[in-house]
């Protein structure tokens, strides 16, 4: 198993797929990372030298933003919208849908906790 940006990657798997795993990289975003690296499309992860494992690692880490830092970017919006007390701010605080949802009788797994 390889760890980058706290994320396990399978051993057996191609490069592009295994790279999805990591917390803010999707697919095409792990086809560009792979492409600038110069890596070939069917290798897998074991097959890795440990110099193109340090290259991806930096170039992951320099040119996007994953894992801690994405998901702390996403707490302090959700942390801003509360402060400011709009809409989605105070579904937010309520547990309630935010995007429109039917509330009536939908939303249980969210209300559960309100209803106790």
């Amino acid at each position: 198993m390889l760890y980058i940006s706290g994320a396990r990657l399978v051993a057996d798997k191609q490069v592009r797929i295994a790279s999805t795993k990591i917390y803010g990289i999707g697919l095409k975003k792990a086809i560009q990372v792979r492409y600038r690296l110069g890596i070939s499309g069917n290798i897998k992860i074991k097959e890795l030298t440990k110099y193109q494992i340090d290259q991806i690692e930096q170039m992951i880490g320099q040119d996007h933003v994953v894992h801690w830092e994405l998901k702390r970017g996403e707490r302090a919006d959700i942390e801003r919208f509360i402060s400011i007390s709009c809409y989605r701010g105070i579904r937010h605080q309520d547990g309630s849908p935010l995007r429109g949802q039917r509330t009536h009788t939908n939303a249980r797994t969210c209300r559960k906790l309100i209803r106790k």
